[in-house]
């Protein structure tokens, strides 16, 4: 018999479900700039909020 402390074994969930369960029960939202399925206002967006919250990434700072 095999037992885990809770947390541990069993099935673990993908990324896109623990940002799912993120949003859904904390109102916490992970997104990537580089995903596919948004479009390049709602990327714009996400890279404004982004910037504003934390700062401009490396990648945007050795651009300017």
């Amino acid at each position: 018999m095999r037992w885990h402390p809770p947390g541990y074994g069993g099935t673990r969930r993908n990324a896109d479900q623990v940002k799912r369960d993120g949003w859904q029960e904390q109102g916490m939202l992970a997104v990537s700039i580089e995903d596919d399925r948004l479009t390049w206002p709602e990327k714009e967006l996400v890279r404004q909020l982004g910037d504003r919250l934390y700062g401009k990434r490396k990648e945007e700072a050795h651009e300017q």
